[in-house]
């Protein structure tokens, strides 16, 4: 509070003879006229300034009127010597808090600051309330079904997020099992309206909202849930006879990727990308088969055409030995004896259709495998080099070996990769521009693959492990600093401090004033079950 009197006895007496800080008040300062006071108050913004009316160059009403054009939140208390009714009737008229009469004394003033006190309380609280009001429908207003599945499926959402603005658009998102299902239209036969009607699957009764969205203007993206695994297997099943259509082998499906089942919300990142490749080699195959099909009609021989048995040589894969690939390759291409490998396209495109199924079986069986793209850009190389059946038989021998080296490679092969993007976030959590993009830039690899790698390895998405990372070191700090909670959040990487202030409660269930007043004692999950209790060290 501030004192305005032109008496100076008044002001030391009101200065010296109340217990200001033992009532929760602080006197920042005094004026012997509204002139000075003006230039203090711009300087001290006080909450309360006490003013008397009677002065010398600039009166207490002038003050006061000057006061609440420009600082509108100013308490104005009046004192004044003088009874006269019209000096009370203006003050009220310019929105003056109390109006009281000299002498007053030191239980007076205090019973008018503490009245004056709990209307700023009040006032500010129903602030706050509002501000907050106004912050979570505007967030609520940029949160929609779309961006929640599409930020969930992508890893940009921790387990406690999810939960939360799920809630808050009152989406039905928890289940006990999760898989993904991605579609692409773009090469599909009829519009995808159509196409969504005729030839995607119908959901199962009782599977509760369809959790959809787009991706692009030609992807349709499904998140499937299931009460059991038994459940969403016949879901995703219909998926599949759907890819694989029978009948009218002229009619074109949208390419459609099936990711694997999980039983966390967290594993709907690692289905969403398991879909996304699978998708990529469905259309790859489906693509080829279309050359093929084509080549077979530009080249026809005058007997029907051989095609490779593709489930024989997987079949080989999982249970022959490198000392037999000769001999099995050998009597697999015997088919193939009479075809002109030099001069018709069709020996590449039944060597390509049967890479991109040992790609596919190795991506659902082996976690060392690197991006299909470059693996299958790899052997479509090779490919195009051979010429004869003996360079044919040596390319199915090398596709073998390899198959057996990411086998025996097995899922070790990323632990050092995964103990480095560790060290990056302990190192560098306290940076805002920390990022599964800045991460995979570290280690050079690519962001997806980065991301599938160490939801695997880690039973954790990117962000998940970050955010547990940041909020164990915001913990830290406030049991060992008297850092306020907007400091603690820059310092862990956090410039939105109404951001961390949520994520914190969200994750621990308390927010950071409870945390700190209880010790960090009786911390542990909030609610959902799916995030282990945070402990300190």
């Amino acid at each position: 509070m501030m004192l305005v009197d032109d008496e100076i006895l008044i002001r030391e007496m009101v200065k010296e003879c109340v217990p200001w800080e033992k009532e929760g008040f602080q006197f920042v300062g005094d004026a012997p006229d509204g002139e000075i006071a003006l230039q203090l108050i711009e300087q001290l913004q006080p909450d309360i300034l006490i003013t008397d009316i009677k002065m010398p160059f600039m009166d207490g009403l002038e003050l006061s009127s000057i006061v609440r054009k420009r600082m509108p939140d100013i308490k104005i208390v009046i004192l004044s010597g003088h009874g006269d009714f019209e000096y009370a009737r203006s003050a009220l008229r310019l929105g003056v808090e109390e109006y009281g009469l000299k002498p007053v004394s030191a239980a007076s003033m205090l019973e008018l600051l503490h009245s004056v006190s709990r209307k700023i309380d009040e006032e500010r609280l129903e602030k706050e309330r509002a501000r907050k009001q106004l912050l979570s429908e505007s967030e609520k207003l940029t949160m929609t079904k779309e961006k929640l599945l599409s930020d969930l499926c992508c890893g940009f959402l921790t387990t406690s997020e999810a939960i939360h603005w799920s809630s808050a658009i009152s989406l039905d998102l928890m289940s006990p099992y999760y898989a993904v299902v991605i579609a692409d239209y773009r090469d599909a036969s009829a519009d995808e309206a159509d196409m969504e009607e005729a030839v995607l699957p119908a959901p199962l009764p009782h599977a509760g909202e369809p959790l959809v969205f787009k991706r692009s203007r030609t992807e349709t993206v499904w998140v499937i849930k299931g009460d059991s695994s038994e459940e969403l297997e016949e879901r995703l099943r219909r998926f599949r006879e759907t890819r694989e259509p029978s009948g009218n082998p002229a009619r074109q499906t949208p390419a459609i990727g099936i990711g694997s089942i999980h039983d966390r919300l967290q594993g709907i990142h690692l289905s969403y990308l398991e879909a996304e490749e699978d998708m990529h080699l469905h259309r790859l195959s489906r693509q080829n088969k279309r050359e093929m099909n084509l080549s077979v009609s530009a080249h026809m021989p005058p007997e029907p055409p051989v095609f490779l048995d593709r489930s024989k040589f997987l079949d080989f894969l999982r249970l022959g030995t490198p000392g037999e690939a000769e001999t099995f390759v050998t009597a697999y291409l015997a088919g193939l004896n009479r075809h002109d490998w030099a001069g018709s396209p069709l020996g590449y495109y039944i060597l390509n259709d049967l890479t991109i199924e040992v790609l596919h079986a190795a991506k659902e069986s082996f976690r060392s495998m690197g991006p299909h793209e470059v693996e299958l850009e790899r052997f479509q190389a090779a490919i195009s080099a051979v010429r004869t059946r003996e360079g044919a038989c040596s390319y199915l021998i090398s596709l073998a070996e390899q198959y057996w080296r990411w086998r025996s490679e097995g899922a070790d092969k990323y632990g050092e990769l995964i103990l480095k993007v560790k060290a990056y976030i302990a190192e560098h959590y306290d940076k805002e521009y920390v990022s599964l993009q800045s991460a995979s830039e570290y280690v050079r690899l690519s962001p997806s693959h980065l991301s599938k790698v160490f939801s695997q390895e880690t039973g954790q998405t990117f962000i998940e492990y970050l955010t547990q990372t940041r909020i164990q070191k915001a913990m830290e700090l406030l049991l060992t600093t008297h850092a306020k909670s907007y400091e603690v959040a820059f310092q862990v990487g956090y410039n939105d401090a109404h951001y961390f202030s949520n994520l914190f409660k969200r994750v621990t269930g308390m927010t950071t004033k409870q945390f700190r007043q209880n010790g960090g004692l009786a911390l542990g999950t909030k609610g959902d079950g799916n995030e282990a209790a945070f402990k300190l060290g």
